[in-house]
């Protein structure tokens, strides 16, 4: 027996492409139901705003209580709520709005410790993909309301701040809640990427910091005042090809 005849035997793999192909092929068509199902279920919710935030904010911290005021003023004012769907944050969000005058939206992500959908949602859409869930935020949001959370709300937040900068999105209201929490952040940005020109100075100004319910509301009023919610024909081939 040669040394050759020796080594062991090693799988062709073009025997093995034909399986490989047909579950990437269904993994496809996966992907493309959610996209299809969601933006059928979303279609006619307009205006919406997304909020963000950390899914391990207790019932009784401060910035639950704050989350539910805001998704609350929001909702009685004719926006609909768009939240994870999950809790913390997720779970306040949706409980101001689920009591207010518009929908209260949860676009749940299944997670190998699956995360618990709450009940306070009059839809409720659930994700195996995150970028698919991501693109639904992004695709009915009129502004973004960001709470303090972890690495899942910095994902959220740097996706859209860098989508609208980038102008891959319309120009929107993208809102910081919590001064003494996001302030050492936006220092670093001016104090790094601006002074360093990895972002433009004006690039500060797609970003506020607002702590008051009210004022939240007004800022996106404010924003749409001349124009209106409807997507102009720009921004509709925009949402389109993000």
């Amino acid at each position: 027996m040669s040394a050759k005849d020796k080594l062991p035997k090693i799988a062709d793999p073009r025997l093995a492409a034909p399986a490989s192909s047909a579950r990437e092929a269904w993994r496809v068509f996966g992907i493309m139901s959610e996209f299809v199902e969601a933006t059928e279920r979303l279609a006619g919710v307009r205006p919406a705003v997304s909020i963000f935030g950390s899914a391990r904010a207790k019932p009784d911290s401060p910035y639950y209580q704050l989350t539910e005021k805001i998704a609350r003023s929001l909702s009685d004012s004719g926006f609909a709520v768009i939240s994870g769907g999950g809790p913390g944050v997720m779970e306040a969000a949706n409980k101001g709005a689920y009591f207010g005058k518009s929908p209260s939206i949860g676009l749940n992500i299944q997670l190998p410790m699956e995360q618990k959908t709450n009940p306070y949602q009059d839809i409720s859409q659930s994700f195996r993909h995150f970028f698919a869930r991501k693109y639904m935020f992004v695709r009915f949001a009129a502004a973004y309301v960001v709470m303090p959370g972890g690495f899942g709300t910095l994902d959220e937040l740097l996706e859209a701040l860098t989508l609208i900068q980038t102008n891959k999105t319309p120009k929107m209201p993208l809102i910081l809640v919590g001064n003494g929490f996001w302030n050492g952040m936006l220092d670093w940005f001016r104090d790094s990427l601006v002074t360093q020109g990895m972002i433009a100075p004006e690039d500060m100004d797609l970003i506020q910091i607002i702590d008051e319910p009210a004022a939240i509301v007004a800022a996106i009023f404010k924003h749409y005042e001349t124009r209106g919610f409807d997507h102009l024909p720009v921004e509709h081939d925009l949402l389109l090809n993000l």
